[in-house]
């Protein structure tokens, strides 16, 4: 095939056919720019780039207003020109911009990646680098590569009106909408694309009567009622209001509307309210009140109400006015009852795209976190949402009777945004001790799997077949001999070196609770290929510095790690949220597992290593605190004892939602107890936390009342003013200055005579054992790269 240019055409001419394959009339053309793969071609003329396939059949044609100086092809299909003073792009579909603005001009000879070859005027070689970022994404938007979309929605800077402006125009609002940070563009989105809980986020940040309509309108389309309620009610809308009840038949919803029109002193609403309700003697009522007698004279006597209709006779024959004429065959105007009630239409259900899954918070996380321990969670904790969510774990107690406040006070025991929650209390908020679990539930169908050992099984089961000898030294006995760390040596299969690393580090005594996590490195730190009939599986390790060059008994000597300080730290997040809920047997269990976790991670540095001990005492100082909790519960009938062990759980270092929610609960047992005096201090506490308005109201009725009669009745083994620490075994206060001794592995606290025995919180460690301490840093490589299973 030949190219041919003549005065007003160009042509594709075939030299052994001996005829035209193809024919383009663009403007004079300068220069021609073939693909790597001569499927597509791009003519540059003086003001215009033309594009077509290798039969000359035009594409589309970009016009410019300066001279186009240069062209080249991506190895990624896009064409990229130069003009006097840019570098531009061109899409397969047309889709043209800018990628760099240039101070003196170019002529491209290659573009790879991210760089421009190119030469100036003087002729000289030059390299530019650009950001290929904006039309690699509409170019994976072009040809549908989802997958890439989302990772560069994760992954990449992309922003501005302009990325916003082509993605709502080519019909991806809902890619746009995570790009935006302005609340009424996010609003205008959320609605174009149909997601109305992203759209209710926006109009709650907007707060606009406009927006609140708009919002309501587009949820009444979708029929998400409860939506449309929330709207009308923000933007006052009560005509509309009293209309959606009337079609979803909420009539107790109606009964308040009528109150609200009368108070509002809204006739008409009034009036509407009463027909929609079918309220024969509102009506009546209403006619009264405006002084339209003969019409209230008519309702009353057409629906029967005799001697309303009486009543209304006689101020008619007062007032001289005559009395109207009452047809014997009237229909009665009432709205039919309404027979099933739903809060939402009923929608078809409809699979979910794949962006419906990304959103601000997940570009987000994907940063590095550098924050400390005690600053996971605060953000979800600090508050009052959160205080009004607690579950009814919290407050179980709070019925007080405080002298001397009255109706028009706070009502302390009715408090429905409070964290009174017996009634919502779906699982027994502190009555969860009984659903504890058998410690080796959640090991003893892994351990079925693993136990006993992958060895002896697969050697069974592949006793006849052939087994191919493994090249130099064994990856498995490589790690035995050259690692150092618990979770290596685990991975590694040496269980007994793993467990004789622990007992010296953290003094561990009782190995049955940490099995699962011995199997489970085991099995991270191998993969199983299956090969030709009469051969047994092929076992290879993985190793995270393992590199291609090196194999055998030279190759990586570090196995790969199953856990990480993240997922740590995403554990603690969760435990949080459970003690919250008042669900202390899971937040317990969740706690455990952190702990017994920690040993076996690898961690790159001794920053990291700092972090998992620190996460580690917050679980432990968690697992204290709820062990004193559940204690409590157990004490049912021994007031006094209970007092205590109230007032010793405010005495942890918890988080501030957490620590308010111990001090309101310790309150109110006290004041109940009649110990004003110690009452009083945990209401000075509490209100040192600054807690939400109501709680703050109520803990200051309570001071008020304490004030009053400054006395304890009940004498308690507490001293608030002297520090102490408690006993796990005994759940009594050791005060400062008495001797003490420490679990190794969760820094609990006993008394001396509990030296020597198993930890009661932990499970698993040796009271008052002397030991090295937590060892997971592996520093024997500075710098690599450790890839996670």
């Amino acid at each position: 095939l030949v190219l041919c240019k003549s005065e007003d055409k160009m042509v594709m001419f075939d030299v052994q056919q001996r005829k035209l394959v193809g024919e383009l009339s663009p403007p004079p053309v300068k220069y021609v720019v073939w693909n790597a793969e001569m499927t597509m071609v791009a003519f540059l003329c003086k003001h215009a780039v033309v594009i077509s396939n290798k039969k000359l059949t035009q594409s589309h044609t970009i016009h410019e207003s300066i001279r186009v100086k240069s062209g080249a092809w991506d190895d990624s299909g896009v064409f990229l020109y130069t003009t006097l003073n840019h570098i531009k792009y061109c899409l397969p579909n047309g889709d043209n911009g800018i990628v760099k603005t240039l101070n003196n001009p170019v002529y491209l000879t290659k573009v790879f990646a991210n760089t421009i070859y190119c030469l100036d005027r003087d002729g000289k070689t030059r390299q530019i680098q650009i950001d290929s970022t904006e039309y690699i994404f509409k170019l994976a938007l072009l040809q549908k590569k989802y997958d890439q979309v989302i990772e560069m929605v994760r992954s990449s800077q992309l922003c501005g009106q302009a990325i916003i402006s082509y993605l709502q125009k080519k019909g991806f609002p809902e890619i746009a909408l995570h790009f935006v940070d302005n609340e009424q563009t996010k609003f205008n989105l959320a609605i174009e694309c149909g997601n109305i809980e992203v759209a209710l986020q926006s109009a709650q940040a907007l707060d606009d009567k406009d927006t609140w309509h708009h919002l309501g309108v587009e949820a009444l389309r979708q029929g998400n009622f409860e939506i449309v309620e929330f709207a009308y009610q923000k933007c006052k809308n009560f005509e509309r209001l009293s209309f959606l009840y009337l079609i979803t038949g909420h009539t107790e919803k109606l009964q308040k509307m009528v109150k609200i029109a009368e108070m509002r002193n809204d006739v008409m609403g009034q009036f509407h309210n009463s027909l929609y309700l079918g309220d024969v003697s509102e009506r009546v009522k209403v006619l009264h009140e405006v002084g339209q007698l003969p019409l209230a004279y008519i309702t009353a006597k057409s629906h029967g109400l005799e001697e309303e209709a009486a009543e209304l006779v006689a101020l008619l024959e007062e007032q001289g006015l005559p009395i109207p004429e009452v047809k014997g065959k009237a229909t009665l105007l009432r709205p039919p009852n309404p027979i099933s009630r739903e809060e939402n239409w009923p929608l078809l259900q409809v699979s979910k795209s794949m962006f419906d899954g990304i959103s601000t918070e997940n570009l987000m996380s994907s940063g590095d976190n550098d924050g400390l321990v005690g600053d996971i969670g605060l953000a979800e904790m600090d508050g009052g949402e959160e205080m009004a969510e607690a579950n009814g774990g919290w407050g179980d107690d709070m019925d007080l009777q405080i002298p001397g406040a009255g109706a028009g006070d706070y009502d302390v025991v009715d408090d429905d945004a409070g964290l009174d929650m017996d009634d919502l209390d779906g699982e027994g908020g502190w009555e969860m001790e009984d659903l504890d679990l058998p410690d080796d539930v959640a090991g003893g169908a892994a351990g079925g799997a693993f136990g006993g050992a992958d060895e002896d099984g697969e050697a069974g089961a592949y006793s006849h077949l052939f087994r191919i000898p493994t090249s130099g030294v064994p990856a498995a006995q490589k790690w035995a001999q050259k690692c150092d760390l618990v979770a290596e040596h685990a991975a590694a299969g040496s269980f007994d070196t793993a467990m004789r690393m622990l007992n010296r580090q953290l003094g561990i005594m009782d190995f049955g609770p940490l099995k699962q996590h011995f199997l489970d490195l085991a099995a991270a730190a191998h993969a199983s290929f299956p090969t030709y009939g009469g051969f047994a599986r092929l076992s290879v390790p993985i190793e995270s510095d393992w590199e291609a060059e090196k194999t055998g008994s030279t190759g990586g000597s570090t196995p790969l790690g199953l856990y990480k300080v993240e997922s740590l730290q995403q554990q603690l997040k969760v435990a949080y949220k459970l003690v919250t809920g008042g669900k202390f047997t899971d937040a317990i269990e969740m706690f455990t597992k952190i702990v017994h976790m920690s040993p076996f991670l690898i961690v790159q540095s001794h920053k990291e290593e700092d972090e998992v001990k620190e996460v580690v005492t917050v679980a432990s100082e968690y697992l204290n605190a709820l062990l004193v909790e559940m204690e409590r519960r157990q004490a049912a009938g021994n007031a006094n004892r209970q007092a205590e062990l109230a007032a010793y759980f405010t005495h942890f270092n918890l988080q501030p939602i957490h620590l308010s929610l111990t001090l309101r609960q310790a309150m109110s047992t006290m004041f109940k107890l009649k110990n004003f005096n110690t009452a009083a201090t945990l209401c000075h506490r509490l209100l040192e936390l600054n807690p939400p308005l109501k709680i703050a109201q109520q803990a200051r009725q309570v001071l008020a009342a304490c004030e009053k009669q400054s006395s304890d009745a009940v004498e308690l083994n507490y001293d608030p003013r002297n520090p102490f620490v408690m006993c796990a075994a005994t759940k009594q206060p050791i005060y400062r200055g008495t001797e003490h001794v420490t679990c190794p592995m969760c820094q609990s606290k006993y008394l001396p005579k509990y030296a020597g025995t198993k930890c009661r919180v932990c499970k698993v460690a040796k009271v008052g054992a002397t030991v090295s301490g937590l060892s997971i840093a592996n520093t024997k490589k500075k710098g690599r790269k450790t890839s996670y299973y």
